[in-house]
């Protein structure tokens, strides 16, 4: 057990250390993580926003804390997943099937994103970032 007194030729910056502790950790900026969102939600207008977003969320992947991280890596699951259940039910649409599909890819895709908007003001991770559902 140490006691705080400094060895015989030990320097010590007892401010700097202070200073550390006192302060408080930085919040992490969600900014981008909501324009992700905002910008996949502004695909029903606008087309190509998702596309926009996702490559926004490959750069701003690795640049946070891990719940910041795990909504990057939600939001680039849910571009390839809408892409694909896209594709699926377009092709579909042939036998008819594919309507009700799209509409079903529509309140999912909406549901996701309402579920990160919520997680990110929490600043918590979002719920089962590797599920194919919601």
């Amino acid at each position: 057990m140490r006691d705080d007194t400094p060895l015989e030729g030990e320097v010590v910056d007892r401010h700097a250390s202070q200073e550390e502790s006192s302060a408080p950790s930085p919040t992490p900026d969600t900014t981008m993580a909501m324009v992700i969102y905002a910008l996949y939600l502004a695909s029903f207008v606008v087309g190509f926003t998702s596309l926009i977003g996702v490559i926004i969320a490959y750069v701003y992947r690795g640049k946070g804390p891990h719940w910041l991280e795990e909504h990057y890596r939600y939001q680039i699951r849910t571009f390839w997943m809408g892409l694909l259940y896209g594709s699926i039910a377009t092709l579909l649409t042939l036998v008819l099937i594919g309507f009700p599909m799209l509409l079903a890819l529509a309140v999912w895709f909406i549901v996701r994103c309402v579920k990160g908007f919520k997680g990110l003001q929490e600043k918590r991770a979002p719920s089962n970032v590797d599920s194919w559902l919601l």
